[in-house]
């Protein structure tokens, strides 16, 4: 499969130098620009960030104005071969999108963090481990781990995780963060997990504010 090419939204450093990325992947008939405004709040504390913001390859289904990394068969009517072959399309664009951003922008990958939304959350859990070298760190709202029952036979890098997902969530059952917590402790890796209390499907300000702790102690270690 050859890589599609991603729309992307970016938010330059403020300082004018890339010291590090973060990537943000957005969910389900969302687009890049849904999560690229925390780019405002992270970037008055991450000045030498670089912040980017692909939009998924696909028209959602569900929203045809918002976008999708893989289509969900029991929201939009798909079956699990198309989901499936969607995802590993995804993966193999997103691949190619972390690739081209190491190499454009300068970068190694402990100085790239992924943050992710719900799918984007799912996409980033099973794309970072899968690659030779370890990310400084994944931030993952209100997602789940896909096929936990593979992780440890095919993780290829470990890093820090942290977890938030609202104990109010209506979309993807707030007990996917502890399966989730589960599954990547036992293939080695350190995870954090946050309770966005009261929280549906969202991110809540306390849910922003540990990422930003979580940023601050795996991506920014030169300070």
């Amino acid at each position: 499969m050859a890589p599609r090419e991603l729309k992307v939204g970016r938010v330059a450093p403020k300082s004018g130098r890339t010291k590090q990325v973060v990537i943000f992947l957005h969910g389900y008939g969302a687009d890049g620009n849904d999560l690229l405004g925390l780019a405002q709040p992270l970037g008055a504390h991450m000045p030498d960030t670089l912040f980017l913001a692909p939009d998924a390859p696909e028209p959602c289904r569900n929203n045809p104005m918002g976008f999708q990394w893989f289509p969900i068969p029991m929201m939009d009517g798909s079956s699990q071969q198309e989901a499936a072959t969607s995802m590993a399309q995804s993966v193999e664009d997103l691949n190619a999108f972390l690739d081209k951003v190491l190499a454009e922008e300068g970068v190694t990958p402990d100085q790239v963090a992924l943050v992710g939304f719900s799918q984007g959350t799912m996409l980033s859990l099973h794309v970072a481990p899968r690659r030779a070298e370890p990310f400084a760190g994944v931030v993952g709202f209100s997602g789940r781990l896909l096929e936990p029952e593979r992780l440890t036979a095919e993780v290829k890098s470990t890093f820090p995780v942290l977890l938030a997902h609202g104990d109010q969530d209506p979309l993807v059952p707030f007990e996917s963060m502890g399966l989730a917590a589960e599954a990547l402790s036992e293939a080695g890796f350190p995870v954090y997990t946050f309770t966005m209390e009261g929280t549906p499907h969202g991110i809540a300000p306390e849910g922003l504010s540990q990422a930003f702790a979580f940023l601050r102690e795996f991506l920014l270690k030169d300070g």
